[in-house]
């Protein structure tokens, strides 16, 4: 069992990427690569963008602190504190309208699921 506090993992990411040059700072509280489920805290500076990517999966984007807009194609959702976003299938883009700090669930549904032992 282990225990985080999102709130301050967030902000410790939050003032990293405020002083950054990239304007982020991401720390991965569980998964990885090797897992089908990661899970990433990351901070944004105002105005800094994830740029446009393909989603590896199924994800989520909760706000945990600050607002955002998630871009899809001709599509845009805006976020704030509180809200869970799901992520559409395909290319996708965020944008930190403010200071903000995220929760990135993704569930890579690439990943084979081992067979039953039972």
């Amino acid at each position: 069992m282990k225990k985080f506090s999102l709130t301050a993992i967030a902000r410790t990411q939050m003032r990293t990427a405020a002083t950054a040059s990239s304007g982020r700072s991401a720390s991965t509280v569980f998964g990885g690569h090797e897992h089908t489920l990661r899970q990433t805290v990351m901070g944004l500076a105002a105005g800094t963008e994830l740029k446009e990517h393909i989603n590896p999966g199924e994800a989520t984007v909760m706000v945990l602190s600050g607002r955002i807009r998630l871009t899809s194609g001709e599509q845009q959702w805006e976020g704030r504190t509180g809200d869970l976003l799901v992520m559409p299938s395909g290319t996708s883009q965020i944008t930190a309208l403010e200071e903000s700090g995220l929760l990135l669930s993704v569930a890579k549904t690439d990943r084979a699921v081992p067979p039953s032992t039972s």
